[in-house]
């Protein structure tokens, strides 16, 4: 009975937290902006929203299915969105674009560019996709966005196609693209999918990472995708980018606060719906360049100093 109770108060300590951020209980609406159904975005916001409904029961949690990292933060910054994942360059640019009106939450893992190609099929470099039909993500997805810069930076030209994760991944099956773009967090459930049925290939990006960075800034490193990742795959280095989350610097303190203590103090939970979520780290958390910490945030990471 006494460990029962002792759960049952650690369950409502994380309510209690968001009280006690501003002197007030979190309310309002949390509108969370995420990407397609089989990609992490989505499986990470959506175990957000279920969470917010059991921890914060003033807030009105909902998920948006989106195309991603740029509509994501078209979204928040015209308040369609109150929260959503973006990759950090986006950020940035939405930062530059609107500045003083958009925050994160914190750093929450890293995103890793995959080419992905057939096994047998004669695409084996960035430089063999030249002329071939390429799906370089969905209209106002981030994928779409650094799909661009890497084969500017590389310096080629490709019959572009604009995909979703999904319908790319059927493309690629089916013999109508020669190979797509996807950025997620590792690994990507529709690629893990498609591996067990069609053999797959990812291209090494090695070859681009300091370019980018020249060109775009410091958002981009090289990520290795281990072999465990996928099936048939072998160790091959991606572009890693930052993902944050994002909103606008008029949400409530309160709210902001208690987001950000249900992404800590549930992350195993968050966790079960895509180890993507165990990543999140309170040291790395903080660190969102060009974006502010939103202040409800902020208040959440000095409290937890020891």
């Amino acid at each position: 009975m006494r460990r029962r109770a002792l759960l049952a108060g650690a369950a409502s300590a994380l309510t209690l937290g968001a009280c006690e951020s501003a002197g007030e209980e979190a309310t309002g609406t949390l509108r969370i902006a995420t990407g397609s159904s089989g990609a992490v975005y989505y499986k990470y916001g959506t175990a957000i929203a279920a969470l917010a409904k059991r921890y914060l029961p003033k807030v009105r949690a909902s998920v948006l299915e989106t195309a991603a990292s740029q509509e994501n933060v078209d979204d928040v910054r015209d308040d369609r969105a109150d929260v959503a994942f973006t990759q950090a360059d986006i950020a940035g640019a939405g930062h530059a674009a609107a500045p003083g009106r958009l925050a994160a939450l914190a750093r929450i893992y890293d995103d890793y560019i995959h080419v992905v190609v057939a096994a047998g099929g004669p695409v084996q470099t960035v430089a063999d996709l030249r002329d071939r039909r390429v799906s370089i993500g969905a209209p106002g997805s981030g994928t779409a966005v650094t799909a661009e810069r890497i084969l500017s930076v590389a310096g080629l030209s490709v019959q572009r196609v604009q995909l979703g994760l999904d319908d790319s991944a059927k493309a690629l099956a089916g013999g109508q693209v020669d190979a797509f773009f996807f950025s997620g967090g590792l690994p990507v459930a529709t690629i893990t999918d498609l591996a067990q049925h069609f053999p797959i290939r990812l291209i090494d990006l090695q070859a681009v990472v300091s370019e980018l960075r020249h060109n775009y800034g410091d958002y981009y490193a090289e990520r290795v995708v281990p072999a465990s990742t996928y099936r048939g795959i072998s160790n091959i280095v991606a572009v890693g980018i930052a993902n944050y989350l994002l909103v606008r610097t008029s949400m409530p303190d309160p709210l902001a606060y208690g987001v950000t203590q249900l992404l800590f103090e549930r992350r195993d939970e968050l966790a079960k719906a895509h180890q993507a979520a165990a990543r999140l780290n309170i040291r790395s958390a903080i660190n969102t360049p060009p974006l502010p910490l939103h202040p409800g945030a902020a208040r959440y990471y000095r409290g937890q100093k020891a």
